[in-house]
């Protein structure tokens, strides 16, 4: 059971953007009812626009605790009103993860924090080291934030393992997930994992997941509803007919015929 069984972006306009997106145009009726739910597409057809405009309508947390007035939200500001959400049952609390945010936050995190190790210089060696990294950590606010939000230091994970503490820490309870490419962030085997760990989640949890993605791994989630979009439509498709895993499965059993060119 999900909790949003339907959602549409019904509006008159087709120009300018984001009003001329794919993924703008075709969503009309889109049958959400399915636990998880997959948004595939080339880039540019719109996927994330249309989950941006879906969180903000929520109001979901964001990973890095910021709201919805920061900049990036501009086309999901615009398109708000012509949104409408169809309830299956009560909605819960849930989160909303960008990998353009994951990476955002740790590169913000490590560009800050050379910044204040710069400045601290001075006074290395007259200062013991343990008071200095804390004199530097509590000058540093996404640091302070990260430890209240996550418990430890971020950095000392590799990007993979960021992730999934990240997930382990806000996806632990029922509710709606929406989660925009996470698979930029994680290796194959991490991927598989994220399927796993998702799956688990739905045995113990009444939740809901909407995933726009790239990865044919992901979408290979068994029972999941697929949309993909074109230039011509928005329309359900099964695994094995998405264009991503025709060309992925294409590319695999003869690379050579994609490859010899590059010699």
């Amino acid at each position: 059971m999900s909790y949003i069984s339907k959602v549409s972006i019904d509006c008159p306009r087709e120009q300018p953007f984001p009003f001329d997106i794919s993924a703008i145009k075709y969503a009309k009726g889109l049958d959400f009812s399915n636990p998880i739910t997959f948004i595939i597409g080339d880039n540019g057809t719109g996927k994330s626009t249309l989950l941006e405009t879906i969180a903000f309508r929520l109001q979901l947390p964001n990973m890095d605790g910021s709201s919805y007035s920061k900049r990036g939200f501009e086309a999901a500001r615009i398109l708000m009103e012509y949104l409408s959400i169809e309830w299956a049952i009560d909605r819960p609390r849930g989160f909303f993860l960008r990998a353009e945010d994951f990476g955002n936050l740790l590169n913000g995190i490590q560009k800050e924090d050379n910044r204040l190790s710069t400045f601290f210089e001075d006074i290395k060696g007259d200062v013991p080291d343990h008071v200095l990294r804390s004199m530097r950590d509590n000058s540093n606010y996404q640091i302070h934030n990260m430890y209240k939000n996550y418990g430890q230091d971020l950095q000392g994970f590799s990007h993979g393992e960021a992730y999934f503490k990240i997930m382990n820490d806000k996806i632990n309870q029922r509710g709606i997930y929406l989660l925009d490419e996470p698979e930029a962030a994680l290796s194959p085997s991490k991927q598989l994992s994220l399927l796993y760990f998702i799956k688990e989640h739905l045995r113990h949890n009444i939740s809901q997941f909407i995933v726009a993605t790239h990865s044919p791994m992901l979408m290979a989630y068994p029972g999941a509803t697929i949309y993909q979009i074109s230039d011509d439509g928005m329309k359900k498709v099964d695994f094995e007919d998405t264009d991503h895993y025709s060309i992925t499965r294409s590319f695999l059993n003869n690379p050579d015929a994609y490859l010899r060119h590059l010699e």
